[in-house]
């Protein structure tokens, strides 16, 4: 009777790993795709599981077909036919593996060589026909290797670095036009990282010194989650960022006014004195604004149009003023310095929070 009772409790531990392996963050998912290269990936995880289920099936099969009719029965002393070195059957379990081998090996080695080209596409994704922006005119070569994106992507401990050839920088907020291919260079100012939108496609590692490449798109605009998928030390799960995806003329207008010169940015009001603040503490010295600044940190350009910030919290101003009076208990081992009442007052600290809120470059739909 004990064995059945502990056969019962790994029953239900099993039960409850089995169940829990489906809790997640909303967004973090490779089962939902949004792009070609995730939709390729997709598609090759179900192939993947069909060949493994048929092979299940057809072993489980024969097995139970075997332990039924060729199982001794009373009386049975005759010794059973002997097929040691059929050639037939070394043939057929031999033939089999290997087609299904070839099942599995060809769209994968056709794919790893499609994921590898960054090169912009003027006819689409090779994985799907008719990706990209519907009912717009397609460009020729020329057209898109002028307008083809391409963003350098920088992992520190624990945020992400977007530089653009424009020549400004963004902070844990990337944005792409949506229906074109855009190519990520990958980087790593520490420690290893990954660089991971699942939605979108595969991860791919960024590691110090050495300079990768990814190609990701985006098939509608939206807001799509991505983290670092390579343990980087005590705060790697909550080293997220957004990728934005947006129609290319919105793109192009946030492009042009996140390339604006910093004295572009007018400060009104209460913000004005939060800019003073801001400018006396030092902010300054690892947060860039408009290109002022160093990008020691996260850039605060279009903070006001973050829906989170540090990765994980969401923009809202209780928020905010929790990370700037201890980063260090939200996000263990981060580099942001703490600013206590001592440092900055009740005052002064929601003067600083209207203006890193009025930090905004997207219009107001």
């Amino acid at each position: 009777m004990s064995q059945w009772k502990r056969l019962l409790q790994y029953l239900t531990a099993a039960s409850v790993l089995f169940v829990l392996a489906g809790c997640g963050e909303e967004g973090i998912t490779a089962l939902d795709p949004q792009g070609p290269q995730a939709q390729w990936l997709y598609d090759n995880m179900l192939l993947s599981l069909y060949v493994m289920a048929f092979v299940i099936i057809v072993v489980f099969v024969l097995f139970f077909i075997i332990v039924a009719k060729f199982r001794r029965k009373p009386g049975d002393d005759e010794i059973p036919e002997q097929v040691e070195g059929s050639k037939t059957l070394e043939l057929t379990w031999t033939i089999i593996p290997i087609f299904l081998l070839a099942i599995l090996a060809v769209p994968t080695v056709t794919g790893t060589f499609i994921l590898a080209d960054t090169d912009p596409d003027p006819e689409g994704s090779e994985f799907t026909s008719g990706s990209g922006s519907s009912g717009e005119e397609e460009l020729d070569e020329d057209e898109v290797a002028e307008d083809g994106v391409t963003i350098e992507v920088t992992g520190h401990q624990y945020w992400w670095q977007f530089d653009y050839e424009e020549g400004f920088t963004a902070g844990q907020e990337v944005y792409i036009p949506a229906g074109e291919k855009v190519e990520f260079e990958l980087h790593a100012s520490d420690v290893m990282h990954s660089f991971w939108v699942p939605a979108l496609g595969g991860k791919v590692d960024t590691i110090p010194g050495i300079t990768n490449y990814l190609w990701l798109e985006a098939d509608e605009p939206g807001v799509y989650q991505g983290k670092c998928a390579e343990l980087c030390g005590p705060s790697h799960a909550l080293m997220e960022f957004q990728l934005i995806a947006l129609e290319r003329d919105e793109y192009d207008a946030w492009v042009e006014e996140m390339s604006e010169d910093p004295e572009e940015i007018q400060d009104t009001g209460e913000a004005e004195r939060g800019h003073e603040v801001f400018e006396e503490q030092g902010c300054i010295g690892c947060h860039a604004i408009g290109g002022s600044g160093s990008a020691a940190g996260p850039t605060l350009t279009n903070f006001g149009d973050r829906e989170a910030f540090a990765g994980i919290l969401e923009a809202t101003d209780e928020n905010l003023e929790e990370w700037i009076r201890d980063p260090e208990s939200i996000k263990q081992d981060n580099d942001m310095p703490a600013y206590p009442e001592e440092s900055i007052n009740d005052e002064d600290m929601d003067a600083l929070i209207e203006y890193l809120q009025s930090l905004t470059i997207l219009e107001d739909e």
